[in-house]
């Protein structure tokens, strides 16, 4: 079964990055949009690093996922902005507070995870973890991850055209089965999945004693280089922010 997750080099992955270079992109995406930290003083690049996300999906031709992306951001960040400026009051002011918080912080993590997961093999992501010298107890969980979501989308589209030529789904005439002919299915892939996954990436070397090879060549070019000092400047903020 294939996946366009692990297998990336049938598309355009837009911009070459160093896996680590991501993985700093991730970290300070979630600290600053969802974490909020660095205050008033970072507040001005909030904005910056949320859009990175999509702009590197962008490149990636991933133009549904990144212009949906973008207007829900900037939708949910104009609708939050209207209603304090005409000082909305009651429920419906709480429920444009939640739901535009939860898009504004979460969307752009979860545009640059799923960057990150498409535009990685997991030969470059480990690669990448030896060179900073990481425990294999941690890489190994990490590289099934990335071959267990793809893998479970799959599965879980599989189940899906299976059930609604039965029609088990959502207004069809055995709608009150769908939990039992989908779920159950789909938890029991899991469960096979991971041990499967787990049991290949041992195979394969993970967390033998021998030092394993890797193919791959991953480095910092000039967009990384470019990346990572985006990436230093709120922490940079923050340090001063803490200092004073």
């Amino acid at each position: 079964m294939e996946s366009a997750v692990y297998n990336p080099g049938k598309l355009d992955r837009g911009l070459i990055m160093d896996p680590r270079t991501k993985l700093a992109l991730l970290i300070t995406v979630t600290t600053f949009a969802l974490g909020g930290a660095g205050g008033r003083r970072c507040g001005m690049l909030v904005p910056v690093l949320c859009m990175v996300p999509f702009l590197l999906l962008l490149t990636a031709k991933r133009f549904k996922t990144a212009i949906i992306g973008i207007v829900l951001f900037w939708g949910s960040s104009m609708l939050l902005t209207f209603a304090n400026a005409h000082d909305l009051r009651g429920l419906i002011y709480y429920i444009i507070l939640g739901s535009c918080g939860v898009l504004g912080r979460f969307l752009p993590c979860i545009m640059m995870g799923r960057y990150l997961m498409e535009s990685t093999t997991v030969s470059e992501f480990t690669a990448a973890m030896k060179k900073l010298h990481v425990s294999d107890n941690f890489i190994i969980p990490l590289s099934v991850m990335f071959r267990f979501f793809p893998t479970v989308v799959d599965e879980a589209d599989s189940i899906s055209c299976a059930m609604k030529m039965r029609g088990i789904n959502i207004g069809g005439r055995h709608a009150s089965k769908i939990i039992e002919y989908r779920m159950v299915p789909l938890m029991t892939c899991c469960v096979n999945i991971g041990e499967e996954l787990s049991a290949a990436a041992l195979t394969r070397g993970l967390g033998g004693e021998v030092k394993r090879t890797n193919i791959c060549r991953i480095g910092f070019h000039l967009q990384d280089y470019a990346a990572l000092i985006l990436c230093l400047v709120p922490w940079v903020l923050l340090i001063v922010e803490v200092v004073r």
